[in-house]
Protein backbone atom coordinates (compact mmCIF):
# COMPACT_ATOMS: atom_id res chain seq x y z
CA UNK A 1 0.00 0.00 0.00
CA UNK A 2 1.62 3.42 -1.22
CA UNK A 3 0.60 5.47 2.07
CA UNK A 4 3.58 7.92 1.68
CA UNK A 5 2.72 10.57 -0.38
CA UNK A 6 4.00 10.70 -3.76
CA UNK A 7 6.89 13.04 -3.80
CA UNK A 8 5.67 15.90 -6.34
CA UNK A 9 7.40 19.19 -6.35
CA UNK A 10 6.19 22.48 -7.06
CA UNK A 11 8.14 25.68 -7.26
CA UNK A 12 7.83 29.21 -7.72
CA UNK A 13 10.79 32.11 -8.16
CA UNK A 14 9.69 35.86 -8.18
CA UNK A 15 12.21 38.95 -8.99
CA UNK A 16 15.07 39.63 -8.01
CA UNK A 17 16.02 35.47 -8.40
CA UNK A 18 13.72 35.61 -11.81
CA UNK A 19 14.65 37.01 -15.20
CA UNK A 20 13.47 40.65 -16.36
CA UNK A 21 9.84 41.05 -14.15
CA UNK A 22 8.57 37.49 -14.64
CA UNK A 23 7.02 35.10 -12.01
CA UNK A 24 8.53 31.19 -13.18
CA UNK A 25 6.26 28.35 -11.96
CA UNK A 26 6.92 24.46 -12.45
CA UNK A 27 5.60 21.30 -11.17
CA UNK A 28 6.90 17.55 -11.67
CA UNK A 29 3.26 15.79 -11.03
CA UNK A 30 4.56 12.33 -9.42
CA UNK A 31 2.12 9.63 -9.29
CA UNK A 32 1.48 5.75 -10.13
CA UNK A 33 3.85 4.61 -12.66
CA UNK A 34 1.17 3.53 -15.31
CA UNK A 35 -1.08 6.46 -14.68
CA UNK A 36 -1.67 8.45 -17.87
CA UNK A 37 -2.35 12.39 -17.79
CA UNK A 38 -3.87 14.54 -20.12
CA UNK A 39 -3.48 18.03 -21.01
CA UNK A 40 -7.16 19.74 -21.65
CA UNK A 41 -8.78 22.88 -22.56
CA UNK A 42 -11.81 24.19 -21.23
CA UNK A 43 -13.47 27.76 -22.62
CA UNK A 44 -14.87 30.23 -20.10
CA UNK A 45 -18.42 29.54 -19.98
CA UNK A 46 -21.72 30.99 -18.60
CA UNK A 47 -23.84 28.40 -16.39
CA UNK A 48 -27.92 28.48 -15.60
CA UNK A 49 -28.95 29.31 -11.91
CA UNK A 50 -29.20 26.45 -10.10
CA UNK A 51 -26.80 24.40 -12.29
CA UNK A 52 -24.89 21.61 -11.14
CA UNK A 53 -21.06 20.26 -11.58
CA UNK A 54 -19.53 17.21 -11.27
CA UNK A 55 -16.99 16.61 -9.80
CA UNK A 56 -14.53 13.55 -9.72
CA UNK A 57 -17.08 11.88 -6.63
CA UNK A 58 -19.50 14.64 -5.80
CA UNK A 59 -21.67 17.06 -7.47
CA UNK A 60 -21.40 20.59 -6.00
CA UNK A 61 -23.27 23.94 -7.23
CA UNK A 62 -21.97 25.53 -10.11
CA UNK A 63 -21.42 29.31 -10.64
CA UNK A 64 -22.58 31.87 -12.79
CA UNK A 65 -19.15 32.02 -14.82
CA UNK A 66 -16.12 30.10 -14.79
CA UNK A 67 -13.25 31.19 -16.18
CA UNK A 68 -11.14 29.26 -19.52
CA UNK A 69 -8.63 26.74 -18.32
CA UNK A 70 -5.88 24.62 -19.22
CA UNK A 71 -5.21 21.63 -17.27
CA UNK A 72 -2.73 18.60 -16.55
CA UNK A 73 -4.54 15.66 -15.24
CA UNK A 74 -4.76 11.91 -14.39
CA UNK A 75 -7.24 11.39 -17.29
CA UNK A 76 -9.38 9.49 -15.02
CA UNK A 77 -10.70 12.02 -12.77
CA UNK A 78 -12.49 15.62 -12.93
CA UNK A 79 -10.09 17.60 -11.41
CA UNK A 80 -6.26 18.12 -11.90
CA UNK A 81 -2.95 17.74 -10.75
CA UNK A 82 -2.27 21.49 -12.26
CA UNK A 83 -2.95 24.20 -14.48
CA UNK A 84 -3.60 28.01 -15.60
CA UNK A 85 -6.52 30.09 -15.96
CA UNK A 86 -7.26 33.12 -18.83
CA UNK A 87 -6.38 35.76 -16.32
CA UNK A 88 -2.58 34.21 -15.65
CA UNK A 89 -3.66 32.02 -12.51
CA UNK A 90 -1.49 28.76 -11.63
CA UNK A 91 -2.30 26.10 -8.90
CA UNK A 92 -0.57 23.11 -8.27
CA UNK A 93 -1.99 20.67 -6.10
CA UNK A 94 0.44 17.92 -3.15
CA UNK A 95 -0.81 15.15 -1.38
CA UNK A 96 0.46 15.51 2.02
CA UNK A 97 0.10 13.30 5.40
CA UNK A 98 -0.73 15.08 8.20
CA UNK A 99 -1.24 13.50 12.30
CA UNK A 100 -5.08 13.94 10.94
CA UNK A 101 -5.89 10.86 8.72
CA UNK A 102 -7.37 11.87 5.79
CA UNK A 103 -11.00 10.90 5.16
CA UNK A 104 -11.93 7.71 2.77
CA UNK A 105 -15.38 9.16 2.32
CA UNK A 106 -16.24 10.29 -0.98
CA UNK A 107 -15.94 14.56 -1.36
CA UNK A 108 -13.81 16.76 -3.12
CA UNK A 109 -10.13 15.77 -3.79
CA UNK A 110 -7.43 18.24 -3.61
CA UNK A 111 -7.12 17.85 -7.57
CA UNK A 112 -10.58 19.29 -8.08
CA UNK A 113 -9.74 21.91 -5.55
CA UNK A 114 -7.14 22.76 -8.11
CA UNK A 115 -9.55 23.15 -11.14
CA UNK A 116 -12.47 24.75 -8.94
CA UNK A 117 -10.05 27.52 -8.07
CA UNK A 118 -8.84 28.04 -11.50
CA UNK A 119 -12.37 28.36 -12.84
CA UNK A 120 -13.34 30.43 -10.26
CA UNK A 121 -10.69 33.12 -9.01
CA UNK A 122 -9.75 35.69 -11.47
CA UNK A 123 -6.38 36.15 -8.95
CA UNK A 124 -4.49 33.66 -7.11
CA UNK A 125 -6.15 35.25 -3.82
CA UNK A 126 -9.35 34.49 -5.26
CA UNK A 127 -8.15 31.23 -5.97
CA UNK A 128 -7.35 30.87 -2.68
CA UNK A 129 -10.69 32.06 -1.34
CA UNK A 130 -12.85 29.72 -3.34
CA UNK A 131 -10.54 26.67 -2.26
CA UNK A 132 -10.92 27.31 1.25
CA UNK A 133 -14.73 27.76 1.51
CA UNK A 134 -15.26 24.57 -0.85
CA UNK A 135 -13.47 22.76 2.05
CA UNK A 136 -15.18 24.35 4.23
CA UNK A 137 -18.75 23.40 2.74
CA UNK A 138 -17.88 20.08 1.19
CA UNK A 139 -14.60 18.76 2.74
CA UNK A 140 -11.68 16.63 1.18
CA UNK A 141 -11.54 12.50 0.89
CA UNK A 142 -11.96 9.75 -1.38
CA UNK A 143 -9.32 7.82 -3.08
CA UNK A 144 -6.67 9.65 -4.93
CA UNK A 145 -5.85 6.61 -7.10
CA UNK A 146 -7.30 4.38 -10.14
CA UNK A 147 -6.69 1.50 -7.64
CA UNK A 148 -10.09 -0.71 -6.55
CA UNK A 149 -8.59 -2.77 -4.27
CA UNK A 150 -7.18 0.13 -1.86
CA UNK A 151 -8.38 3.49 -0.84
CA UNK A 152 -5.36 6.01 -0.74
CA UNK A 153 -6.50 9.11 0.61
CA UNK A 154 -4.27 12.34 1.45
CA UNK A 155 -4.78 15.97 2.79
CA UNK A 156 -3.78 18.86 0.52
CA UNK A 157 -1.48 20.94 0.22
CA UNK A 158 -1.40 24.08 -2.81
CA UNK A 159 0.98 26.23 -4.42
CA UNK A 160 -1.14 29.42 -5.94
CA UNK A 161 0.50 32.00 -8.03
CA UNK A 162 -0.59 35.28 -10.20
CA UNK A 163 1.63 37.32 -11.87
CA UNK A 164 1.52 39.21 -8.27
CA UNK A 165 2.01 37.00 -5.71
CA UNK A 166 2.04 33.54 -4.53
CA UNK A 167 0.23 31.65 -1.72
CA UNK A 168 0.86 28.70 0.10
CA UNK A 169 -2.34 26.75 1.16
CA UNK A 170 -2.03 23.89 3.34
CA UNK A 171 -4.50 22.13 4.86
CA UNK A 172 -5.39 19.16 7.06
CA UNK A 173 -9.27 18.21 6.73
CA UNK A 174 -11.41 21.75 6.82
CA UNK A 175 -8.68 23.34 8.68
CA UNK A 176 -5.75 25.41 7.11
CA UNK A 177 -3.16 28.13 6.77
CA UNK A 178 -1.41 29.99 4.12
CA UNK A 179 1.31 32.14 3.39
CA UNK A 180 2.11 34.69 1.15
CA UNK A 181 5.05 35.60 -1.04
CA UNK A 182 6.15 38.45 -3.07
CA UNK A 183 9.95 37.90 -3.80
CA UNK A 184 12.47 35.01 -3.81
CA UNK A 185 12.32 31.45 -4.43
CA UNK A 186 9.56 28.69 -3.02
CA UNK A 187 9.51 25.26 -3.30
CA UNK A 188 6.68 22.96 -1.98
CA UNK A 189 6.34 19.15 -1.53
CA UNK A 190 4.49 16.44 -0.21
CA UNK A 191 5.23 17.63 3.49
CA UNK A 192 3.90 20.31 4.94
CA UNK A 193 6.40 23.60 4.76
CA UNK A 194 4.40 26.32 6.60
CA UNK A 195 5.74 27.42 10.50
CA UNK A 196 5.14 30.54 11.94
CA UNK A 197 4.99 33.55 9.25
CA UNK A 198 1.08 32.78 8.65
CA UNK A 199 -0.93 35.44 6.75
CA UNK A 200 -4.26 33.63 6.57
CA UNK A 201 -5.82 30.95 8.69
CA UNK A 202 -9.00 29.18 9.49
CA UNK A 203 -10.79 30.99 11.87
CA UNK A 204 -11.09 28.25 14.32
CA UNK A 205 -7.66 26.69 13.77
CA UNK A 206 -5.97 28.05 16.88
CA UNK A 207 -9.29 26.65 19.29
CA UNK A 208 -9.06 23.27 16.97
CA UNK A 209 -5.88 22.63 17.55
CA UNK A 210 -6.01 23.32 21.64
CA UNK A 211 -9.00 21.26 21.79
CA UNK A 212 -7.09 18.57 20.54
CA UNK A 213 -4.39 19.04 22.83
CA UNK A 214 -1.72 19.81 19.85
CA UNK A 215 -0.92 23.31 21.09
CA UNK A 216 -0.70 24.88 24.38
CA UNK A 217 -1.41 28.35 23.25
CA UNK A 218 1.78 29.66 24.98
CA UNK A 219 4.63 28.78 22.26
CA UNK A 220 4.70 30.40 19.20
CA UNK A 221 1.88 28.63 16.78
CA UNK A 222 3.96 26.39 14.05
CA UNK A 223 1.79 25.24 11.25
CA UNK A 224 4.13 21.89 10.84
CA UNK A 225 4.77 21.58 13.66
CA UNK A 226 1.43 21.45 15.23
CA UNK A 227 0.04 19.51 12.50
CA UNK A 228 3.21 17.24 11.18
CA UNK A 229 3.72 13.40 12.56
CA UNK A 230 6.67 13.48 14.32
CA UNK A 231 9.70 15.20 12.30
CA UNK A 232 7.67 15.07 8.86
CA UNK A 233 8.59 18.70 8.49
CA UNK A 234 12.10 18.23 7.48
CA UNK A 235 13.09 20.98 4.75
CA UNK A 236 12.35 19.35 1.34
CA UNK A 237 13.38 21.08 -1.52
CA UNK A 238 16.76 20.21 -3.56
CA UNK A 239 14.99 21.92 -6.57
CA UNK A 240 15.07 25.00 -4.51
CA UNK A 241 18.60 25.29 -3.99
CA UNK A 242 19.46 24.85 -7.68
CA UNK A 243 17.09 27.83 -8.53
CA UNK A 244 18.46 29.58 -6.05
CA UNK A 245 22.44 29.31 -7.80
CA UNK A 246 20.47 30.71 -10.89
CA UNK A 247 21.52 34.30 -9.45
CA UNK A 248 18.38 36.35 -10.18
CA UNK A 249 18.08 34.54 -13.81
CA UNK A 250 15.65 31.98 -13.41
CA UNK A 251 13.69 31.81 -16.54
CA UNK A 252 11.92 29.00 -17.96
CA UNK A 253 14.74 27.06 -19.61
CA UNK A 254 16.41 27.03 -15.94
CA UNK A 255 12.98 25.78 -14.20
CA UNK A 256 12.77 23.08 -16.93
CA UNK A 257 16.45 21.90 -15.97
CA UNK A 258 15.53 21.60 -12.42
CA UNK A 259 12.31 19.29 -13.34
CA UNK A 260 14.39 17.39 -14.86
CA UNK A 261 16.65 16.62 -12.23
CA UNK A 262 16.62 13.20 -11.33
CA UNK A 263 20.04 13.23 -9.49
CA UNK A 264 18.13 15.66 -6.97
CA UNK A 265 14.99 13.83 -6.69
CA UNK A 266 13.23 16.50 -8.08
CA UNK A 267 12.35 14.37 -11.07
CA UNK A 268 10.82 11.16 -9.84
CA UNK A 269 11.41 7.38 -11.38
CA UNK A 270 11.41 4.80 -8.24
CA UNK A 271 9.58 2.02 -7.83
CA UNK A 272 6.33 2.99 -7.48
CA UNK A 273 5.97 6.97 -8.53
CA UNK A 274 6.78 8.35 -11.92
CA UNK A 275 6.84 12.10 -13.08
CA UNK A 276 4.08 11.24 -15.28
CA UNK A 277 3.41 15.05 -16.41
CA UNK A 278 5.47 18.64 -15.72
CA UNK A 279 4.28 22.32 -16.25
CA UNK A 280 6.04 25.30 -16.39
CA UNK A 281 4.65 28.83 -16.85
CA UNK A 282 6.02 32.18 -17.20
CA UNK A 283 3.69 35.27 -15.95
CA UNK A 284 5.39 38.23 -16.83
CA UNK A 285 4.69 40.94 -14.05
CA UNK A 286 3.38 43.42 -17.22
CA UNK A 287 -0.24 42.62 -17.86
CA UNK A 288 0.50 43.78 -21.12
CA UNK A 289 2.90 40.62 -22.10
CA UNK A 290 0.42 37.05 -22.30
CA UNK A 291 1.53 34.37 -19.47
CA UNK A 292 2.79 31.37 -21.41
CA UNK A 293 2.18 27.74 -20.06
CA UNK A 294 4.62 24.87 -21.05
CA UNK A 295 2.86 21.39 -20.79
CA UNK A 296 4.99 17.98 -21.66
CA UNK A 297 1.71 15.66 -21.50
CA UNK A 298 4.13 13.05 -21.25
CA UNK A 299 6.42 10.97 -18.53
CA UNK A 300 9.58 11.75 -17.24
CA UNK A 301 10.10 15.32 -18.15
CA UNK A 302 13.79 14.64 -19.05
CA UNK A 303 12.35 12.31 -21.88
CA UNK A 304 10.35 14.89 -22.93
CA UNK A 305 9.33 18.07 -24.22
CA UNK A 306 7.95 21.05 -22.70
CA UNK A 307 5.29 22.84 -25.64
CA UNK A 308 4.17 26.38 -25.06
CA UNK A 309 0.68 27.19 -24.71
CA UNK A 310 -1.15 31.03 -24.71
CA UNK A 311 -5.14 31.76 -23.60
CA UNK A 312 -6.55 33.22 -26.62
CA UNK A 313 -9.98 32.91 -27.87
CA UNK A 314 -10.87 29.98 -30.25
CA UNK A 315 -7.53 28.23 -29.31
CA UNK A 316 -7.19 25.05 -31.21
CA UNK A 317 -8.27 21.60 -29.29
CA UNK A 318 -5.53 19.21 -29.13
CA UNK A 319 -7.25 15.78 -28.96
CA UNK A 320 -3.91 14.10 -29.70
CA UNK A 321 -2.96 14.65 -25.93
CA UNK A 322 -6.45 13.93 -24.77
CA UNK A 323 -7.43 10.87 -23.39
CA UNK A 324 -10.21 8.16 -25.00
CA UNK A 325 -13.34 9.44 -22.75
CA UNK A 326 -15.39 6.24 -21.65
CA UNK A 327 -18.53 8.37 -20.30
CA UNK A 328 -21.07 6.86 -18.19
CA UNK A 329 -19.23 3.48 -18.82
CA UNK A 330 -16.14 4.60 -17.35
CA UNK A 331 -15.08 2.60 -14.35
CA UNK A 332 -14.11 5.37 -12.13
CA UNK A 333 -17.82 6.94 -12.46
CA UNK A 334 -19.03 3.27 -11.29
CA UNK A 335 -19.43 1.95 -8.20
CA UNK A 336 -17.59 0.00 -6.60
CA UNK A 337 -15.33 2.41 -8.40
CA UNK A 338 -12.31 0.93 -10.77
CA UNK A 339 -13.44 -2.54 -10.89
CA UNK A 340 -11.46 -2.38 -14.40
CA UNK A 341 -8.98 -0.24 -16.03
CA UNK A 342 -9.56 0.94 -19.17
CA UNK A 343 -6.69 1.77 -21.43
CA UNK A 344 -6.42 5.77 -21.01
CA UNK A 345 -3.10 6.16 -23.08
CA UNK A 346 -3.78 9.48 -25.98
CA UNK A 347 -1.58 9.59 -29.23
CA UNK A 348 1.26 11.33 -27.98
CA UNK A 349 1.55 9.02 -25.00
CA UNK A 350 1.74 5.77 -27.08
CA UNK A 351 4.06 7.73 -29.45
CA UNK A 352 6.49 8.41 -26.39
CA UNK A 353 5.96 4.69 -25.21
CA UNK A 354 7.62 3.42 -28.34
CA UNK A 355 10.39 6.53 -28.34
CA UNK A 356 10.90 5.36 -24.51
CA UNK A 357 11.39 1.76 -25.71
CA UNK A 358 14.04 3.30 -28.92
CA UNK A 359 16.22 4.85 -25.82
CA UNK A 360 16.46 2.41 -23.66
CA UNK A 361 16.99 -0.13 -26.68
CA UNK A 362 19.42 1.90 -29.60
CA UNK A 363 21.91 4.37 -27.58
CA UNK A 364 22.66 6.35 -31.09
CA UNK A 365 19.48 5.98 -32.11
CA UNK A 366 17.74 7.26 -29.02
CA UNK A 367 19.98 9.97 -28.03
CA UNK A 368 20.14 11.27 -31.56
CA UNK A 369 16.15 11.35 -31.65
CA UNK A 370 16.75 13.49 -28.06
CA UNK A 371 18.53 15.92 -29.69
CA UNK A 372 16.18 16.58 -32.03
CA UNK A 373 13.49 16.64 -29.34
CA UNK A 374 15.50 19.04 -27.35
CA UNK A 375 16.37 21.30 -30.58
CA UNK A 376 12.65 21.26 -31.43
CA UNK A 377 11.55 22.24 -27.68
CA UNK A 378 14.52 25.26 -27.65
CA UNK A 379 12.74 26.78 -30.65
CA UNK A 380 9.61 27.02 -29.26
CA UNK A 381 11.03 28.26 -26.46
CA UNK A 382 13.23 31.29 -28.16
CA UNK A 383 10.11 31.99 -29.84
CA UNK A 384 8.29 32.75 -27.05
CA UNK A 385 11.01 34.92 -25.36
CA UNK A 386 10.85 36.85 -28.93
CA UNK A 387 7.17 37.42 -28.02
CA UNK A 388 8.27 38.41 -24.39
CA UNK A 389 10.67 40.76 -25.82
CA UNK A 390 8.37 42.98 -28.20
CA UNK A 391 6.82 46.00 -27.75
CA UNK A 392 4.46 45.58 -30.32
CA UNK A 393 0.99 43.85 -28.65
CA UNK A 394 0.96 39.61 -29.48
CA UNK A 395 -1.74 39.26 -32.60
CA UNK A 396 -3.62 36.24 -30.96
CA UNK A 397 -4.22 34.95 -34.64
CA UNK A 398 -0.22 34.33 -34.52
CA UNK A 399 -0.63 31.51 -31.62
CA UNK A 400 -4.34 30.45 -31.77
CA UNK A 401 -2.62 26.86 -33.49
CA UNK A 402 0.44 26.75 -31.09
CA UNK A 403 0.53 24.30 -28.69
CA UNK A 404 -1.19 22.05 -31.85
CA UNK A 405 1.23 22.54 -33.81
CA UNK A 406 4.04 21.84 -31.16
CA UNK A 407 2.35 18.43 -30.09
CA UNK A 408 1.94 17.94 -34.32
CA UNK A 409 5.70 18.47 -34.64
CA UNK A 410 6.49 16.40 -32.36
CA UNK A 411 4.34 13.44 -33.08
CA UNK A 412 5.79 14.00 -36.60
CA UNK A 413 9.71 13.23 -35.14
CA UNK A 414 8.68 9.87 -33.78
CA UNK A 415 7.00 8.56 -37.01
Amino acid sequence: RMAAAPPSYCFVAFPPCSKDGLVVFGKNSARPRDEVQEVVYFAAAEHDPGSKVECTYIEIEQVPKTHAVVLSRPSWLWGAEMGANEHGVCVANEAVVTREPASESEALLGMDLVRLGLERGATAKEALDVIVALLEEHGQGGNYYEDGSSCHTFQSAFLIVDRNEAWILETSGKYWAAEKITEGVKCICNQLSLTTKIDAEHPELRNYVKSQGWWNGDSDFNFSEVFSLADDHLACCSGRESLEKQGGDVSAQAMIDVLRDKDGGVCVDSESFLTTASIVSVLPQDPSFPCIHYFTGTPDPSRSIFKPFIFVDDVKLVPKVQSPSFGNDDPAKKIPRFQEKPDRRHELYKAHEWARSLLENDQDKGQKLMRIMLDLEKQGLEAMEDILSRTEILDPAEVVDLFYDCVDTELKFFK
